[in-house]
């Protein structure tokens, strides 16, 4: 085995300047490394080829009897200007770093310090060698003989104090040494010590990464075979969540079903259009005035005040009834009740387009509101007064602006959380084996393209009340329902999140059906052998639905996991009803391999010879 040492620098005041040349022979004897190694040091590489580089003197020896050492010393730091290149592949080879400097030169230590260590810095704790910053020679006082404290101060003007030297070493990671002179008690016993430390560290790490000798086998004795790694299962990828923009296309396109009208409260124009499901579920303020304190008994004009410690005055019913009631529109479409609402505060009508966007968003992007808002009113006291308005709608007045419970509101997907299989504000019901389930065309429509077009065109679901649901359990069809409100999904087993799977598929919604594609790799995954074999799932046929609903990620992951327990679901019946394709595929990739059951087959008949052979010999 080989160290590899690189040395930078010069211990010498004054170091190699630029254009000088670099130390020769006799030079090189009196320094640090050569001094250390002793007369065992030749100069000139093992292999000139790989090592071998015109700023560097190389020179070899041997340590701890049959360790060679190569020792790669550049006095220049000069060379990390010009060929940074040529050094950066000699550090990259070095086990162990040594960086030199005199304590006489500060001019020198400060280009180290402030040029060069921070280039070497990010290198060093990537590569993680150890590092030997050594400090070479006696401070000059001008009063006397040469100080060899460390910590006198008295020649910081011209020398380097200890503790600049020790901050560097900080710096670099690096351990610290201070050597007065350059005799074999300071190199031999500080810095042989520290730099026999390091190597024998480096020893043990390379044994480390050599093959580790088996232990325990004789010269005739066998091998087992070496059983590789099963092959890593594909993953599953899933989009990004669109509930914040499907509920913006609600806002913008879906008027067809909004029922809410915004009118302004001094010229009586219509300033746009809502959906009274998503603003009663985002805002209490909302909830209270379209609501009041019983759903079927709302007055005919009534106004959000602070009498009752509710929040200002902003909005009010229309003085003239709720316009529309339980009928239908000119389009033919069924709507229900259609509110109108008159908009009392000016800085609300100049912004409420912007308003709805942050509700209907899951009012919780305060930043860009403020901005949009700013954007639109040029004034900062009014953005202040209207944010503080629409607080009010979310029920956080009462809150200083800036805690966090003021700023963070509801999240997104969890605005529509209390809508979810709730009478309020529904306009459809979902007839599935008996079980009725309400809900709301606004958020069926933003959520899902399928119910999109059947809620729309020209189909009996778009004037009926009561839809009813064909081949799917109430269960399911409530799971599914239950991701179109809070854009999550949680199924209870494998065979639950293969029929929310099959549902996803009947109406076009690919990220649930994604979801569930990784909800049933979860379940698998976490079963153990035992339970994998002897569970009444039949994987195979779960490969098999997976291709018929176009569960195209599921069906590439079963077949690897089928691969990787080969051993399991090889000896099921249902494995032959993998096709030719398939089970070729499962063969290819199979875990253990077939060439490693024949030898490991060959491995134990070898075994039992050996043992008949030695029952014989006793």
């Amino acid at each position: 085995m080989s160290i590899h040492i690189v040395a930078l620098g010069s211990e010498c005041p004054g170091g190699v300047g630029p254009g000088e040349e670099a130390m020769g022979q006799g030079q090189l004897q009196g320094g640090l490394l050569w001094s250390y190694l002793g007369h065992g040091a030749v100069a000139g590489g093992p292999d000139e080829s790989s090592l071998s580089n015109p700023a560097f003197m190389e020179y070899t020896s041997r340590v701890f009897g049959d360790v060679t050492v190569v020792v790669q010393d550049c006095p220049s730091w000069d060379l990390l200007d010009s060929d940074w290149a040529s050094v950066r592949s000699v550090l990259e080879q070095a086990d162990i770093l040594v960086i030199k400097y005199s304590v006489n030169d500060k001019l020198a230590f400060q280009q180290v310090r402030n040029g060069y260590a921070p280039r070497l810095r990010p290198l060093l704790r990537h590569w993680g060698v150890p590092v030997i910053l050594v400090a070479v020679g006696a401070r000059l006082n001008d009063e006397g003989p040469p100080c060899t404290c460390p910590l006198c101060a008295s020649d910081w003007s011209s020398c380097v104090p200890h503790s600049e030297g020790l901050q560097l070493s900080r710096d670099l990671g690096a351990t610290y040494l201070e050597l007065p002179s350059l005799n074999h008690v300071f190199v031999g016993r500080y810095f042989g010590s520290v730099l026999e430390y390091f190597m024998i560290q480096c020893l043990k790490q390379k044994a480390k990464e050599r093959p580790e000798k088996r232990r325990g086998y004789k010269l005739n004795e066998p091998r087992p075979p070496h059983l590789e790694q099963p092959a890593r299962l594909p993953p599953i990828r899933v989009e990004e969540s669109s509930f914040s923009q499907d509920l913006q296309w609600l806002l913008e396109r879906g008027v067809q079903f909004a029922d809410v009208a915004f009118y302004s409260g001094d010229s009586g124009k219509e300033l746009g259009w809502g959906h009274a499901a998503v603003l009663c579920a985002v805002s209490p303020y909302f909830r209270q005035l379209l609501l009041g304190p019983k759903a079927r008994e709302r007055p005919v004009s009534r106004c959000a005040c602070r009498g009752d410690g509710g929040p200002p005055s902003l909005l009010s019913t229309w003085d003239g009834g709720l316009g529309m009631e339980d009928g239908s529109r000119p389009d033919g479409h069924l709507t229900g009740r259609l509110s109108r609402l008159v908009v009392k505060d000016p800085l609300l009508c100049l912004c409420l387009w912007e308003t709805l966007m942050f509700l209907y968003r899951g009012a919780w992007e305060w930043e860009h509101l403020q901005e949009a808002v700013g954007e639109k009113l040029k004034n900062s006291l009014a953005v202040v007064q209207l944010m503080d308005r629409i607080r009010s709608f979310l029920g956080r007045d009462k809150l200083p602006r800036d805690t966090p419970n003021a700023r963070a509101a509801q999240l997104g997907p969890q605005s529509l959380v209390n809508l979810f299989n709730s009478p309020l504000y529904s306009d459809v019901i979902f007839m599935v084996q008996g079980s009725v389930l309400p809900a709301h065309r606004a958020v069926l429509v933003a959520r899902c393209d399928v119910m999109a077009a059947m809620f729309s065109g020209k189909y009996a679901e778009a004037r009926s009340r009561v839809v009813p649901i064909h081949g799917v359990s109430s269960d399911t069809f409530l799971s599914f329902l239950e991701y179109l409100y809070t854009d999550t999904c949680c199924p209870a087993s494998v065979l639950q999140a293969m029929a929310v799977l099959v549902c996803a598929e009947m109406y076009q919604v690919k990220r649930l059906q994604h979801l569930c594609e990784v909800c049933v790799c979860a379940y698998l995954q976490s079963m153990p052998s035992r339970e994998l074999a002897s569970t009444g799932i039949s994987v195979i046929r779960l490969l098999r639905r997976a291709k018929c609903h176009n569960a195209e990620q599921l069906y590439v992951w079963l077949l690897h996991f089928i691969a990787n327990n080969y051993l399991i679901f090889s000896h099921k019946p249902d494995f032959l009803e993998l096709s030719e394709e398939e089970r070729e595929q499962v063969e290819r990739l199979r875990w253990p391999s077939r060439g490693y059951l024949q030898e490991l087959s060959e491995y134990q008949q070898r075994r039992r010879k050996l043992k008949k052979s030695r029952c014989l010999v006793m």
